[in-house]
């Protein structure tokens, strides 16, 4: 599941910021998802810098979140779809928050274009740390990780082989498609 988020929350960061491309006329040359690599997302032109660079952490916690409120409107004995929807909003809001508030301190990644096109050092701070605070409290509400541990028939065999399936899928699409 680890792998899957980590993967997920990439796609959906950089998705972030091809939206934000084509909402300001930007084209977008390439998208990198390898999984051997940091995902990014190349535009050029890029006629509006510092939107483009925000809306991949913006989205990167929005659209998780609306899949998790979504995913309230699977049956009630599909708990599994709830706790792995909720697992992942939480997930992209931690790595987005941590993200952004780390990298505010050294500039790199898309901090540096925040920070180069205008963005106080405060907001990224900001949004970082309320991410990750949203992301915690995502997290609290799934329980104790003590008691998933130890009983690991809370899972249901049919939802690992499901992950496990998209992941490898997913793993095979990004080697397939995505540049290094």
């Amino acid at each position: 599941m680890l792998g899957l988020c980590w993967i997920g929350m990439m796609a959906v960061h950089e998705f972030g910021h091809v939206v934000g491309a084509w909402l300001t006329g930007g084209t977008v040359k390439r998208v990198v998802l390898n999984p051997l690599t940091i995902s990014r997302t190349d535009v050029a032109p890029n006629p509006a810098p510092g939107f483009v660079v925000w809306m991949g952490p913006l989205l990167g916690c929005v659209l998780p979140m609306l899949a998790m409120a979504f995913a309230r409107l699977v049956p009630k004995e599909v708990k599994d779809v709830r706790l792995l929807t909720m697992f992942f909003a939480g997930f992209c809001l931690m790595g987005n928050g941590a993200y952004i508030a780390i990298g505010a301190f050294d500039g790199v990644g898309d901090c540096g274009v925040m920070l180069k096109n205008g963005s106080p050092f405060w907001t990224l701070l900001v949004f970082g740390v309320s991410a990750m605070v949203i992301g915690l409290m995502l997290w609290h509400r799934l329980g104790s990780v003590r008691d998933f541990i130890s009983n690991p028939d809370s899972v249901e065999p049919a939802t690992v082989w499901i992950v496990t399936s998209v992941l490898l899928a997913v793993l095979t699409v990004e080697f397939t498609l995505s540049p290094m």
